[in-house]
């Protein structure tokens, strides 16, 4: 829901990459990353087809489950925004990747004559927004050591992309430097590579009708897990959040009768503890109330998307002096 682009970029390339694979063989040639024919032929149209089809089954497979999880980022951009982040990282590693095997050619003797081909580079420049903007929340812990979180699974997937060819780092390396600098407030990359308002107007005239997905009812979200443990763990999180969600509904209304704020060390007291590390049993003067901390929209947007209300986001942000984390983890976990 309310991701075409991804849509399009997990079924189109697959397919036809499935379809290279199986059927039309002959024709794989013309979608190989031949770096040596781009640079003496100035066969530019293989930058085109070399980086957008992969003829690696396995490749497709990860990159179709990377972009599956990235879709979090056009929920949150929007299609135009995600797309000019994909026309800029794509432009930029197609740029280093030539640079790159330069390099190795003059520094280490390395001739590289071709590259893994498909959508690759702007699949490993996600992961720096998916690094620096998605909150980390612990899943569990293996042996007692070893956290697994909420991003573990993306990067082993990001690791099997990595190890599956001979100079797919190169790649890596070139998507990762090219979201660096799409990113980079200092570079104004996103300023000068971005989809045009009139072309993304087409698009989503012609093509977003095609790939768009009704919004999911609560029933489908419900039981939806793979296998009963999941879908038993989903429905005791579904159980939480009601009672959490309650909690803060009588909360309000003792608010609204009594006109004063929500008592959120009543409902989070690992919070109280943090905050009030001399604590007593006293009740604090008003005067020795804290005014009010001012919340980032942009955090709150952030915590909207992950299905909490903008009311309960607010609240959580000031309880937890406008940290991130730890709002997610109360709101997850009460």
């Amino acid at each position: 829901d309310k991701a075409p682009l991804s849509k399009s970029l997990l079924l189109v390339p697959s397919a036809i990459s499935i379809l290279l694979t199986l059927l039309f063989q002959h024709y794989q040639k013309f979608f190989a990353y031949n770096v040596q024919a781009i640079k003496e032929d100035f066969q530019i149209w293989r930058l085109v087809c070399g980086r957008t089809i992969c003829l690696d089954l396995k490749d497709t497979f990860c990159s179709s489950l990377l972009i599956y999880n990235f879709r979090i980022f056009e929920r949150r951009y929007g299609s135009r925004k995600f797309s000019s982040f994909l026309l800029g990282a794509w432009m930029l590693s197609a740029l280093f990747d030539l640079l790159l095997v330069e390099i190795a050619q003059y520094m280490f003797g390395i001739t590289i004559n071709s590259l893994p081909s498909g959508f690759l580079g702007p699949v490993f420049a996600l992961f720096v927004p998916f690094y620096s903007s998605i909150p980390r929340v612990q899943v569990t812990q293996v042996l007692g050591h070893f956290s697994i979180t909420n991003k573990t699974l993306v990067y082993i997937l990001g690791l099997q992309l990595l190890t599956s060819g001979s100079y797919i780092w190169i790649l890596a390396l070139s998507g990762l430097v090219s979201g660096i600098c799409y990113n980079s407030s200092i570079l104004k990359v996103h300023q000068i590579l971005c989809v045009p308002s009139w072309v993304a107007k087409i698009f989503s005239w012609t093509l977003e009708p095609i790939f768009s997905s009704a919004e999911p009812t609560n029933e489908v979200r419900v039981g939806m897990g793979a296998t009963v443990d999941i879908q038993r763990q989903q429905r005791m999180e579904l159980l939480d959040r009601q009672i959490m969600m309650s909690q803060v509904a009588q909360m309000r209304r003792q608010r609204q009768q009594q006109g004063g704020m929500i008592n959120w060390n009543r409902l989070f007291p690992p919070l109280r503890h943090r905050h009030n590390a001399n604590y007593q049993d006293h009740r604090p003067s008003e005067q020795d109330t804290p005014p009010p901390t001012e919340v980032s929209e942009e955090q709150v947007a952030r915590l909207m998307e992950m299905g909490f209300s903008r009311g309960d986001a607010l609240e959580a942000l000031r309880a937890s002096n406008n940290d991130l984390n730890v709002a997610t983890n109360f709101l997850l976990q009460h």
